[in-house]
């Protein structure tokens, strides 16, 4: 999000109010409609808001495409696409529609089981930040629900600004330094023998050097900079030393207290701070059999800079704002 020095208390806007829903992360925003014209001192109440809790919800929003795009702006850039899935609207490239998640599996030769068994190999493997292995990952990303199951599809995040408060001293000073390499496809495992997946990873390779650590550059927090599906190899370490740290400190990542899980209704939207949160896509609704159709914008992001001030590095397939 672009960055704005200027604040708003949400309690000096009349019928707005920002209503926290766990501890440490996440708040409903209630009052707003998200499709009108919205003054000033609402959008720095949603970006306070944003900042503080690190996703935000609203419930029973009325946005269509060209909506979705006008709020987004008001807080940043809104990324524009090269490739979109076949579900994406035409005539709005900043919009993805995530209803072909489902296909992608047989585009390489997999059922949508087999496919997410396959880039959830592990517990923790799922848990990503969007779009983690370029040089810039997006600064934010919005998800509005436009058709969801009567149950199941829920959407769980967490706050990385905690979990690296509720690491130790010690603990903190060591990674403080530490730099990591994210690399698209990581979380995923190849099928015996030939895997056209895999041949497309290698033919599309996105990787970049960030900081394990890194300086928020709106709040001034120190994230823990990890996921599970990007992150390859912490720098300069031997790999059964970056296995066994990355192992623990993503498993601090995702404790339940530093989570919050979402319950999606049609309509229903989720901003959330895509530099400061990992989040976890449903995996219980695929066998259901009912539609689930979503639509993301992102706002364009800037360049990671660790707590030595150092910023990412690109390693291969990523340059600052070309998408």
């Amino acid at each position: 999000m672009t960055t704005n020095t200027g604040t708003a208390e949400t309690e000096h806007i009349p019928g707005v109010e920002v209503k926290p829903v766990a501890g440490h992360i996440g708040a409903e925003i209630t009052g707003v409609d998200l499709a009108g014209e919205l003054d000033d001192a609402v959008v720095a109440a949603i970006r306070s808001a944003v900042l503080r809790w690190k996703v935000v919800f609203f419930r029973e929003q009325r946005l269509d495409h060209a909506g979705h795009v006008a709020f987004a702006r008001r807080f940043g850039e809104p990324v524009v696409l090269r490739k979109r899935g076949s579900a994406s609207p035409p005539g709005f490239p900043e919009v993805e529609t995530t209803a072909d998640r489902l296909e992608l599996g047989g585009k390489f030769g997999m059922e949508h089981d087999e496919w997410l068994q396959r880039r959830r190999h592990t517990l923790l493997r799922g848990w990503h930040c969007d779009h983690g292995a370029r040089i810039d990952p997006p600064a934010a990303t919005i998800l509005r629900a436009e058709t969801v199951p009567p149950y199941g599809g829920d959407t769980t995040w967490s706050n990385l600004a905690a979990a690296y408060a509720g690491l130790s001293v010690p603990v903190r000073e060591f990674v403080d330094g530490l730099r990591v390499e994210h690399r698209l496809g990581v979380g995923y495992q190849s099928r015996p023998g030939d895997d056209s997946y895999v041949r497309h990873l290698l033919d599309h390779q996105v990787a970049s050097l960030h900081p394990l650590v890194r300086r928020h550059p709106e709040t001034g927090e120190r994230i823990l900079y990890v996921n599970g599906y990007y992150v390859e190899q912490i720098a300069d370490i031997s790999r059964a030393e970056s296995t066994a740290i990355l192992d623990m400190l993503l498993e601090q990542a995702v404790r339940p207290e530093y989570t919050v899980r979402f319950r999606w209704e049609p309509g229903s939207v989720a901003f959330w701070d895509n530099r400061a949160t990992i989040h976890l896509a449903p995996g219980d609704n695929a066998h259901l059999g009912f539609p689930r159709t979503m639509h993301r914008v992102m706002l364009a992001g800037d360049v990671p800079v660790g707590v030595n001030g150092k910023p990412s590095e690109p390693i291969v397939g990523t340059e600052v704002g070309r998408w």
